[in-house]
């Protein structure tokens, strides 16, 4: 009877020990949220400073307009050239220089007489040594233009007509836009004087002869 209940008992036990435990499925656990660095709250080179809505905006500086050079065609007369090209500024100093020689030697004379005076000085300026190489150097050479007293030139009337056209003579041989009569020409005189120079004439244009 001892030996029928003690089987009993164990095999109760067996039973209850190959019933599986229940399946319970472990609670996720929140992973900590990561510290914010440093570089997300500052600015970056990528990651522009945050602005003020209120603040107001930066202005641009207005932007000066040029006014564009006049358009010149070779093709033009003398005259339509200096017609476009007149103006009381030279826009350089050189260029000054070279109307002033204009204006003072021959501002009297027709417009073919002055670009060639124009065209002696520039011929200096290119001369490789014989002459200074500057329009200003070739003006202020000592004792070649008697209107240059103390290294200096008398007052010019900007505001004139004849200034105006010494200026456009002077960009129009600069700018070389107009063949002119006395190529290769470095002297002239006034045409009421005869300094006996022994140089090779190469025309005579106004009031004035050249030579080379």
């Amino acid at each position: 009877m001892l030996h029928r209940l003690a089987v009993l008992i164990a095999g109760i036990a067996l039973a209850a020990g190959s019933v599986a435990p229940a399946q319970v499925a472990p609670t996720p656990v929140k992973a900590p949220a990561p510290a914010m660095a440093l570089n997300d709250v500052l600015p970056t080179a990528t990651q522009p400073a945050l602005t003020d809505p209120l603040a107001p905006s930066p202005t641009e500086e207005p932007v000066e307009a040029v006014e564009p050079e006049p358009a010149v065609s070779r093709a033009d007369s003398l005259a339509e050239k200096v017609a476009e090209l007149r103006s009381s500024d030279p826009g350089s100093r050189e260029l000054e220089c070279l109307a002033v020689g204009v204006y003072f030697e021959a501002k009297s004379e027709p417009l073919a007489g002055q670009l060639a005076v124009a065209q002696v000085i520039e011929n200096r300026a290119d001369s490789k040594g014989r002459f200074p190489s500057s329009y200003c150097g070739v003006l202020f050479q000592r004792g070649q233009f008697s209107f240059i007293r103390g290294g200096h030139w008398p007052a010019v009337n900007k505001n004139g007509i004849q200034w105006k056209n010494a200026v456009a003579i002077a960009r129009i041989v600069d700018g070389e836009l107009h063949d002119g009569p006395v190529p290769r020409a470095l002297f002239f005189h006034a045409r009421r004087v005869s300094p006996g120079w022994k140089l090779t004439r190469v025309a005579t244009v106004g009031n004035h002869v050249f030579y080379r």
